[in-house]
C-alpha cells in the first residue's frame, strides 16, 4: 500500500492545480489515502465550469482537460475539501461545488487529515 498524502494549494494557478490532481490520483491509484485542501484564493479553481487556460494543449497530447481529472481524482478517492473563508472571497457557495468536495477550515482539515502526515504545499 503506498503512503497517505496531503496536498495544500495556496493560489489559483490552474496548472499547479493539474499538478497537484495528477500527483493525488496517481497515489490513489497505488492505494494510498489522500487529502488536497484549496485555501483563500485556489477555491476559485473549483468555479463551473471547472477548466484551464492551457486545457487545449494538454487535450492535444493525449492528456485530460482539468475538469476530467478532478473527476478522476475523486473517483479514485482523492478526498477535495475548501476553504470556507476561500469560498466567501471568491463569491462562491457550497452548492456550486462539484460534488463530493467538502467545505472546511485550515484547523479543521489539517485536524482531521493529520493522520496522513506531513502537508505537501502545491
Amino acid at each position: 500500500m503506498a503512503d497517505p498524502l496531503r496536498i495544500l494549494l495556496l493560489t489559483p494557478d490552474a496548472e499547479r492545480f493539474r499538478g497537484a490532481l495528477t500527483l493525488a490520483a496517481a497515489q490513489a491509484a497505488l492505494g494510498g489515502e489522500v487529502a488536497l485542501f484549496l485555501q483563500l484564493d485556489a477555491v476559485a479553481l473549483l468555479r463551473h465550469p471547472v477548466e484551464g487556460p492551457r486545457d487545449g494543449a494538454h487535450v492535444a497530447a493525449g492528456l485530460p482537460p482539468l475538469a476530467t481529472l478532478l473527476h478522476d481524482a475523486m473517483t479514485l478517492g482523492v478526498a477535495i475539501s475548501v476553504c470556507q473563508s476561500g469560498l466567501s472571497l471568491v463569491a462562491l457557495s457550497a452548492d456550486v461545488l462539484p460534488q463530493g468536495v467538502v467545505v472546511s477550515g485550515p484547523v479543521g482539515w489539517l485536524r482531521d487529515t493529520a493522520h496522513l502526515g506531513p502537508v505537501t504545499i502545491a
